[in-house]
């Protein structure tokens, strides 16, 4: 399998914020989602969340597979590496080079479970670590002991190594972004909390970031742009909660939505849409306007 490169758009206007399209494709006999999902540089999640009445492990062949490329970017400054965490999706917008026009480059990842969640803030690529060796934290060594898993005191660079061949390392203590030796986990609450790509996509996303580049990591549920004068909403489940197991608060919602109207008042949304589209997210933008 040769996966695709990573999804790059030219970086729209400030006050347009939607890129991509979705695409289609029709699944084989073989095909689970996640192998589609590796395919197109897409994560497990985002790729079973748009396709919410297929089988993950066996789509049927002939099935026809929504895949999410479509995006609306994060809000806030289009600089340096966005990382939305409910998203489970990374957007790298580097220096614009003389003569081009501006880009975004984005990729899935894989973030942190349970009660290891992958931190929120800001901070910046302080140091890259080509072969990096894996020193695991002791409440690691401690976690996988309990299940009768005794890690080594250092894992060195080569196929057992969990960081891959590629790591950055935020100011964030103890906070990478990195490979990973089991890529059918990309797109999965899975890791203590630091943040892995596709081998590919941490190769190229290595060779092209610089060191003290700036870092947001920020919680976007709910993602309200433009896009030629329509205003889309891309809705995912909030970070840790279970949407269906308790009361959904819409008050980020409401604020996504004033953020992005506020110099266009009266614009007239379609309020019972959008509340639809948080309580069933699709990870896929879609109109919210009265015109949709």
């Amino acid at each position: 399998m040769t996966p695709l490169e990573a999804a790059t758009f030219i970086l729209p206007p400030e006050d347009q914020s939607v890129v991509g399209q979705i695409q289609y494709e029709v699944a084989s006999e073989e095909d689970t989602l996640g192998d589609i999902a590796r395919r197109h540089d897409l994560g497990y999640e985002e790729l079973t969340l748009a396709n919410a009445d297929v089988d993950p492990w066996l789509p049927g062949e002939g099935t026809r597979v929504t895949l999410p490329t479509r995006y609306v970017l994060p809000y806030g400054p289009r600089e340096g590496i966005v990382l939305n965490v409910p998203e489970m999706r990374l957007y790298y917008y580097p220096p614009a080079k003389d003569g081009k026009l501006p880009q975004v480059i984005t990729y899935p990842v894989s973030i942190g479970r349970g009660d290891w969640e992958t931190p929120l803030g800001s901070t910046t690529i302080i140091a890259k670590t080509e072969n990096p060796t894996w020193i695991p934290p002791e409440s690691i060594r401690a976690e996988h002991a309990a299940q009768g898993d005794f890690l080594p005191r250092t894992v060195p660079p080569g196929p057992n190594n969990p960081l891959g061949k590629f790591a950055l390392r935020l100011g964030l203590p103890g906070y990478l972004i990195h490979g990973t030796n089991k890529p059918y986990g990309i797109g999965m609450r899975v890791t203590h909390g630091c943040v892995r790509l596709y081998p590919e996509d941490i190769e190229t996303l290595f060779g092209t970031v610089p060191e003290g580049t700036p870092v947001r990591i920020v919680h976007q549920p709910y993602k309200v742009g433009w896009h030629l004068g329509q205003l889309f909403l891309e809705a995912h489940p909030p970070f840790g909660d279970e949407p269906r197991a308790q009361p959904l608060s819409l008050t980020p919602l409401v604020r996504a939505m004033l953020a992005a109207t506020e110099d266009r008042p009266g614009y007239r949304i379609d309020h019972k849409r959008a509340q639809q589209l948080v309580r069933n997210p699709q990870g896929i933008p879609l109109q919210i306007d009265t015109e949709s």
